[in-house]
């Protein structure tokens, strides 16, 4: 068993990095970030947590769960405020961006306008730099990424799969001639990599000055048009022939879908009984968990469950109605991973159709779990995630996710009933039922609770309805593009946050007398 993921009762914000206020349209790896870890600091919280920072596409509405790669880093993260402050763009390149919405980012535009800078950057940067010459030889993945990134330029974004069939399979005579064909390409791909890495490790630098630790995110499964599934076929459950999926990810039915959820997704081939395919399995999560620990101080497993067992759908089905569950891993995969490499800070997303079985997975690697304020006043007085109802510290509390409304959308939206309103205010002991002051009665409970991490969506803290959720699961445009204007970041804010941090004994000692 690994040793409790927190030590202390303490407190954080979820703010995707892309969120952030920042002149060029996104928030990114630079002055936003390090502003945002300021904010922190003053408002008494310990924890940043984020949601995935690969390289993500328009095809899939840009989201952070569906990325090229599962390790490099989204070029639009990088900063031109810390290119300019390298000497590798010019001040009048920033100056005459586009004028950007301080509240949602226009992804296509802010692509354009990153890649220009970033072409300019690259036209400046020294490739014989020592730090440049280190990345690239100690970056395992970097080569097929490179080269992925290069082809995917060439067929115009068409899937690897549908590539000719010697590149599709990787013929190693192929992958060499395509390595010199395009070695401009992946220079240019290898420097993005390099700027990306340089800037999260200033921003690492920046968090420790602070006292914040990073949370990370871990999507359980990666796409099937990706450097992932392409470098690794033989770890996927994919036809040798057709190189499509024999099946994939989901959820079944319930009471949310009456036909369930079909990610479509590739399977990790867990039920195969070939040790050199098992090992090269287990050696790529190991090396996946390495890459993301060397960038934050604790990662969320998305989707834990899938570990116990998984929902395994054939792949010409339509639905996720005619699939079937199939055991994974479970704790022996762990064990494998924690002595590979030491123990992990992990938070173990364990939402959804959840058995006994996953929770004795879950405890049995001291992991904690989540408990979602918004899924605790269903009219059952049993209910687990309502705070009096805990029965143990070890466990994260959010007052919701970024798949959820904000908590006053949630408050005010016909998921409720009057008396379910009444309840919650009552919880919260409040006599009047006010939905301004939701989000903070909300925050009120979490923060009371046994449980020794709390987080919150900053459109919670902020007190923002449902025009500034992130993410509506089920819907394959418009999310993911929410961003907070510098203004409402303020000194009050930080005040009252600091406050009720301090009250219930969650803000790190030595700063609560500054």
């Amino acid at each position: 068993m690994q040793p409790s993921l927190i030590p202390q009762r303490s407190s954080g914000i979820l703010a995707h990095i892309t969120s952030l206020p920042s002149p060029y349209g996104i928030g990114d790896l630079g002055p936003s970030s390090h502003s945002f870890l300021e904010f922190l600091a003053r408002a008494g919280q310990e924890y940043w947590q984020f949601l995935p920072t690969g390289p993500s596409s328009p095809v899939f509405d840009n989201s952070p769960y569906m990325n090229a790669s599962a390790f490099a880093g989204s070029p639009l993260l990088i900063s031109p405020d810390l290119l300019l402050a390298e000497g590798l763009v010019q001040q009048k390149s920033l100056i005459s961006e586009p004028v950007f919405s301080e509240y949602h980012t226009d992804f296509s535009t802010v692509a354009t306008f990153k890649s220009h800078i970033l072409q300019e950057a690259f036209s400046n940067f020294s490739f014989y730099s020592p730090d440049f010459i280190d990345f690239k030889k100690n970056t395992a993945w970097l080569d097929d990424y490179t080269l992925f990134m290069a082809l995917k330029k060439e067929f115009q974004d068409l899937g690897w799969f549908d590539w000719p069939v010697e590149i599709a399979t990787r013929k190693p005579e192929t992958m060499e001639a395509l390595r010199l064909k395009h070695h401009e390409l992946i220079a240019y791909y290898s420097f993005e990599q390099f700027e990306f890495f340089r800037q999260w490790q200033l921003l690492q630098t920046k968090a420790k000055k602070e006292d914040i630790k990073l949370i990370g995110d871990i999507p359980i499964y990666v796409g099937w048009d990706s450097v992932d599934v392409w470098a690794n076929q033989e770890i996927f459950t994919l036809d040798q022939k057709s190189l499509r999926p024999t099946h994939v990810a989901g959820v079944p039915p319930d009471y949310f879908s009456k036909t369930g959820q079909r990610w479509g997704n590739p399977l990790y081939r867990w039920q195969t009984r070939d040790q050199d395919i098992e090992k090269k399995l287990t050696d790529w999560w190991i090396e996946r968990f390495r890459s993301v620990f060397q960038m934050v101080d604790t990662a969320r497993i998305d989707h834990f469950r899938g570990f116990e067992s998984y929902w395994s759908i054939p792949e010409e089905e339509e639905t996720a109605i005619h699939g079937e569950w199939l055991k994974g891993p479970g704790k022996l995969f762990f064990d494998k991973i924690f002595n590979a490499l030491g123990p992990l800070d992990i938070i173990a997303e364990d939402l959804g159709m959840i058995t006994p079985e996953v929770t004795v997975l879950r405890r049995s690697l001291g992991l904690p779990g989540m408990k979602v304020l918004q899924f605790a006043f269903d009219d059952n007085p049993d209910n687990p995630f309502l705070p009096h109802n805990y029965t143990h510290p070890n466990c994260v509390v959010y007052s919701g996710t970024h798949d959820n409304d904000t908590t006053v959308g949630w408050y005010l939206s016909d998921h409720l009933s009057p008396s379910q309103r009444q309840r919650i205010k009552k919880t919260a002991n409040q006599t009047d039922d006010t939905p301004s002051i939701i989000h903070k009665d909300i925050i009120y409970l979490a923060m009371a609770s046994i449980g020794r991490l709390t987080i919150f969506p900053l459109q919670d803290i902020l007190g923002f309805g449902n025009d500034c959720r992130m993410n509506s699961p089920g819907t394959s445009s418009g999310n993911w593009r929410w961003r907070c204007a510098s203004r409402f970041l303020t000194d009050s804010l930080s005040s009252w946050l600091r406050d009720e941090t301090v009250l219930f004994g969650r803000c790190p000692k030595k700063s609560e007398t500054e």
